[in-house]
Parts: C-alpha cells; sequence; structure tokens
C-alpha cells in the first residue's frame, strides 16, 4: 500500500523538474537574458549533446538477459496498435500527417525515468523498477529511433517538395520573362529555362540515401545502439566500464533531465501563454495520455497473457506523464511534431499524473 511518505518521495523526485522549468521560463520572460537565437542554440546543445549521453548511459546499465520478454512484447503490441490507428485516422481525415505523429506519441511515449522509478518503487517494490526501466530502455532503443527516422525523413521529403517547388517557380518566371522579350536574349533565357527544370524530385531510393546520411550524423540515432551493444558485452563477460570514460558520460549525462525541463521553460516563456495550445487540445492529450495509453496497454497485455502484478504495472507505466524527449524533437523538427501540445502534456501531465497514477493503483487493488 502507497503511504503518505511514498507520495512525498515521488513529489521529492519530481519538484526538482519545475524548479529547472522556472528558471528556463523566468529567463526569457521576467529577466530578459535570453534572445529567440540563444533558446535554438540551447535547444542544439541539449539535443545533441546531453541526450544522447543521458540515453546511452541509462541503456548501458541496463541487464538485456533479464528482460522480462512477455512485458516487452504487450509494450510493443500496444504501440504497434497505436501505429494502426494514427494511420486510419490519417487516412480517413483530412489532417496533416504532423498530427497522427504528434498522436502517437502523446499516446505511446511516456517519462518513466523520472516518475515511474521512485513511484513504481514504492507501489510494486524491485519489480516495478525493474520493468519500468526496461520500458525506458526498448523506448529509446526502438521507439525513440524509428521516430527519428520518419522525422528526418519526413523533413528531408519536405524540404525537397519546398525545393523543387520554387525551381518549378523559378522556370515559370523565366518562362514569362522569354515571352516578353521575344528574341532577345532568347538563348540565355533557354539555358536557364532548361537548367531550372531539368530538376525532378528525388526518388524514395535517394531520398533514403539523404535520410540515412543525417541519421548517421545525428549522435541520438547510435547512442542507444552503442549502450545496447556494451550491455551485451558487458553483461556477458561480466567487465565494468572503465572509470574514465563512465566519468566523461556522467558529467553530461547528469544534467539530461534539467537541461531538458530548462529548454521547455525558454519554450514556453516564449509563448504568450504557459498552456500554449489552448484547452482544448489539453484535454485532447491529456486523454491520449492517461486514458487512451493505458486501454492499449490492457489490451496487449492480455493478448499476451501478463497476468498479477506484472499486469498491474504494465496499465500503471503506460499511464506516466509525457516523454520528455518527444518535445526536444518537437523544437528540432519545427512543424513535423507540434511543440506547443507536446510542451503543455509534459508540464500539466506531469502536474496531474500523481493523483492519475494512484487513482489508477487504487483501481487495479481493487479488482485484485
Amino acid at each position: 500500500m502507497v503511504g503518505w511518505e511514498d507520495v512525498y518521495k515521488v513529489a521529492e523526485a519530481m519538484a526538482p523538474l519545475y524548479v529547472a522549468l522556472i528558471l528556463g521560463y523566468g529567463s526569457v520572460r521576467w529577466w530578459h537574458m535570453f534572445t529567440p537565437d540563444h533558446c535554438g542554440a540551447i535547444d542544439r546543445f541539449v539535443c545533441y549533446f546531453i541526450l544522447p549521453l543521458f540515453t546511452f548511459e541509462f541503456v548501458a546499465t541496463v541487464d538485456p538477459f533479464a528482460m522480462n520478454y512477455r512485458f516487452i512484447t504487450a509494450d510493443a503490441i500496444s504501440k504497434c496498435i497505436a501505429v494502426a490507428a494514427v494511420g486510419f485516422w490519417a487516412k480517413c481525415s483530412s489532417a496533416h500527417g504532423s498530427w497522427g505523429l504528434t498522436s502517437f506519441c502523446l499516446a505511446t511515449l511516456s517519462n518513466t525515468l523520472v516518475v515511474g522509478a521512485p513511484l513504481m518503487k514504492a507501489m510494486y517494490g524491485r519489480l516495478g523498477v525493474d520493468l519500468v526501466v526496461q520500458a525506458s530502455v526498448v523506448q529509446a532503443l526502438v521507439w525513440f529511433s524509428l521516430l527519428l527516422f520518419v522525422l528526418e525523413f519526413r523533413h528531408s521529403r519536405t524540404e525537397d517538395d519546398q525545393f523543387f517547388a520554387a525551381e518549378k517557380s523559378n522556370a515559370r518566371v523565366l518562362e514569362e520573362g522569354k515571352d516578353l522579350e521575344g528574341n532577345h536574349n532568347s538563348n540565355a533565357l533557354e539555358i536557364d529555362l532548361k537548367t531550372t527544370t531539368t530538376r525532378q524530385p528525388l526518388s524514395f531510393w535517394s531520398l533514403m540515401k539523404v535520410v540515412l546520411r543525417k541519421l548517421a550524423m545525428n549522435p541520438n540515432s547510435y547512442a542507444c545502439f552503442l549502450g545496447i551493444t556494451w550491455a551485451f558485452f558487458s553483461n556477458r563477460f561480466h567487465f565494468k566500464m572503465p572509470n574514465i570514460v563512465e566519468g566523461s558520460v556522467l558529467v553530461m549525462s547528469r544534467a539530461g533531465t534539467g537541461t531538458a525541463m530548462f529548454s521547455m521553460g525558454l519554450f514556453t516563456g516564449m509563448q504568450e501563454k504557459i498552456i500554449a495550445c489552448g484547452a482544448g487540445l489539453t484535454v485532447f492529450g491529456m486523454v491520449l495520455r492517461f486514458v487512451a495509453g493505458p486501454a492499449l496497454m490492457v489490451i496487449a497485455s492480455i493478448a499476451v497473457g501478463l497476468r498479477g502484478n506484472v499486469l498491474r504495472i504494465a496499465i500503471v507505466q503506460a499511464a506516466m506523464p509525457q516523454s520528455i524527449t518527444t518535445f526536444i524533437y518537437a523544437k528540432q523538427y519545427g512543424s513535423q511534431l507540434h511543440a506547443d501540445v507536446l510542451s503543455t502534456a509534459v508540464i500539466f501531465g506531469t502536474l496531474v499524473s500523481l493523483p492519475v497514477l494512484m487513482a489508477y493503483y487504487a483501481a487495479l487493488e481493487s479488482l485484485h
């Protein structure tokens, strides 16, 4: 049973997040310390330096040989159902593809470490902590990697489409100039027109090469793979990471959660309202996060035969607040994700998560 002391421990773990958030918000809104360009530089620093090392650190410490693969399978099935549902919704509606990606993030990608670990320890002991860490590792290794690939693909395709549209516009301008000038300078105009119109949109495989090249230059795309590779070898052959390497990683990775929340505070400070997306989208995000996500996990868990505390842990961890990493990616990829909706989901969702999670815990215990 969770007592007031356990509730305090969870609140104790969550409070520092809001200190970093308030400092970021105040540095823009109250103290005017950073310009939008400064904020963009901080976002890139967090995305390309802090986040990869943070991911590598916690992935490298997991034991792949002690994972509960039935639990991991249930988590994967729930996310696949979400992908299918979002894809069907996007196909049957006029909604932009970015809303599909945002909805998937809201329903499935959660902040299981910061809130999940202390709360699960209070609720279910060591088993709860082990399972929530496993879910975090798989989320970073598989789902964030896939999300990053899709974001890079869509971003590259958008850039290519915009470039091709600009080329076609230039071709029309040159054609009009040729018509107006008649034969005067017609040879030069024909050369420019041929040069402009020979450019074609990239084929699928050409676009894939561009995306893979960008991913190869993005440390987030291979940080988790290096981490899981180290985890396999270190647990198989029983050796530890050298202290000099561990210290070099920790000196940056320890700032992961704090700098991410500070970055979110900067973003919130630059908006006119703290809840940047409005009440309607806030409710939409909360429903996806705290209702749709756990419902999908119930379906998937029953399908693979989870029982007892493992089933309860699977449902509760699916109702954890929104992943901070999704907001960081939203800031870096602009229109591909809705940063205003995701920032509100993290800020407001983390605030209300404790009573929501306690309600889930009580309901599941009563069913027991």
